[in-house]
C-alpha cells in the first residue's frame, strides 16, 4: 500500500492489504489481531493510523519525506517476509509496448528481476 497520509480510510485500507477492520481487531480469514486504542477512528471519520495498525500486525512501514509517500509492505506475524507465494497481480507494458500480466504466468516458476537507477 502506498499513501501520503498517515491515517487512510478504512476501506482503503482494507482493499489494500486485506485485512477487514472489526470490533474484534484486524482480521484476515479465521485470524483476528486485537488493535489499541486509537487504531481505528469509527466516530463518523471512519480512518486508520497506519502506522499504529501496521506495527500491530508486523507490516514494515517506510516513509520518503522528501515526497511524503508512505509504503507499507504486507504482514509479517509469523516472523516471515511473505505469507504466502501467490504473487498479487502486476501488469507492466512489455519491451513493445503490449500489456504483460504477471497472471498469464500462472501455475509456472516466476522468477523477478528489480532494478532501480537510483
Amino acid at each position: 500500500m502506498i499513501t501520503t497520509q498517515r491515517r487512510v480510510p478504512t476501506e482503503k485500507f482494507e482493499a489494500a492489504t486485506g485485512w477487514q477492520l472489526k470490533p474484534e481487531g484486524a482480521c484476515k480469514g479465521e485470524m483476528c489481531v486485537p488493535l489499541p486504542p486509537g487504531a481505528t477512528d469509527d466516530n463518523g471519520g471512519g480512518t486508520v493510523a497506519i502506522a499504529t495498525v501496521a506495527g500491530r500486525l508486523g507490516m514494515p512501514i517506510v516513509h520518503d519525506q522528501a515526497r511524503n509517500v508512505y509504503a507499507i509492505g504486507p504482514e509479517a506475524l509469523a516472523g516471515h517476509a511473505l505469507c504466502t507465494a501467490v504473487a498479487p497481480e502486476l501488469v507492466l507494458p512489455d519491451l513493445d509496448g503490449n500489456e504483460f500480466r504477471l497472471s498469464s504466468l500462472r501455475d509456472q516458476k516466476v522468477f523477478i528481476v528489480a532494478w532501480a537507477p537510483y
